[in-house]
């Protein structure tokens, strides 16, 4: 019975593996092969004026000490780190989330020994994930901030097109959605009318409202303004077309979210309901549950299920997330 048991979880952990590569390996493969296709004509169209096609692709040679220039750019992630709590509006620093996760996984740690959790992989996968809380947390408010701002451009662009067709120029049309328009849109359109009163550059406080909102429309809509002051070119057509694809594409994903609703319902269903089995037991029958994470041979099904249970999850992630 027991090599039978270990049979099913071979093939079952076998399968998923498997599953899981061709979910991220197949989409990855489908787009460099798209680049080197792209690549080849552009090659093949240089080849016909010279006899020799440089190399498109920009080779970086890697020395002995390349590990060291790994680790300083490994050091970026608390640069990172702070530009998401920025875009989040949040008031945090990074080196202090950065101490409260080592502090939560520090106590964390000491916690799981002192109820008896043996294994030591199971220990660092559940101290690894109340560690990422902070993060977790910081990610959702940037995520939900971005979508609100994302929502609102659309009538931004246009109040903002309403001014310029007024005959106003393009310090007025800002101060205008900066005073007329909701946050988070008002908030960031405001600090750059304030960067402007200190005497910033206004190619300088567009870039940095870009960076505060990487939002791909909010870079079109910045590299028009630029574009316009620089060349003179028509920004009231091309504002028009990007504020048209917007809400198009806005509609689309809306769409598209209320046609898979029952989809990923089930989805969500389905990774939860380990959780909400367990719980239950934990009640109904708590000796089962203990003997999960007290005994070895327990830990070590339990180790299996929590990983098997997490790269489900990603892969149900991937599979629903449609790129739009």
């Amino acid at each position: 019975m027991l090599s039978f048991t270990l049979i099913a979880f071979a093939i079952f952990a076998t399968a998923l593996l498997v599953a899981g590569y061709l979910v991220w390996s197949v989409p990855q493969r489908e787009h460099r092969r798209q680049l080197s296709a792209r690549m080849r004509e552009v090659r093949a169209h240089l080849g016909t004026r010279s006899r020799v096609a440089p190399d498109l692709v920009r080779q970086e040679r890697r020395g002995s000490l390349a590990f060291l220039g790994d680790f300083i750019a490994w050091l970026g992630v608390i640069r990172r780190l702070q530009e998401y709590i920025q875009q989040a509006n949040l008031s945090y620093r990074a080196a202090d989330v950065i101490v409260i996760c080592i502090l939560i996984a520090a106590g964390a740690w000491f916690f799981w020994g002192l109820i008896g959790f043996s294994l030591l992989l199971l220990r660092g996968l559940l101290t690894l994930a109340l560690a990422a809380l902070p993060v977790i947390h910081i990610l959702r408010v940037r995520g939900k901030r971005l979508k609100r701002f994302e929502a609102q451009l659309p009538d931004a662009i246009d109040l903002f097109n309403r001014s310029m067709k007024a005959g106003h120029n393009i310090h007025s049309g800002l101060e205008t959605v900066a005073a007329e328009t909701a946050d988070p849109v008002r908030m960031e359109f405001r600090k750059v009318m304030e960067e402007l009163a200190l005497g910033s550059a206004l190619e300088e406080a567009l870039h940095n409202l870009g960076k505060r909102v990487p939002l791909i429309d909010l870079k079109f809509f910045i590299t028009g303004l630029i574009l316009q002051r620089q060349t003179g070119a028509n920004l009231v057509g091309v504002l028009e077309g990007l504020s048209l694809l917007m809400r198009e594409r806005l509609s689309l994903a809306a769409r598209m979210k209320a046609h898979t609703a029952q989809q990923r319902f089930s989805a969500g269903l389905l990774c939860a309901l380990p959780l909400v089995v367990a719980l239950g037991m934990w009640f109904l029958k708590p000796e089962y549950i203990r003997l999960l994470y007290q005994d070895p041979t327990g830990s070590k099904f339990l180790t299996y299920a929590i990983v098997s249970e997490i790269v489900g999850i990603l892969i149900i992630r991937r599979i629903a997330n449609v790129r739009y």
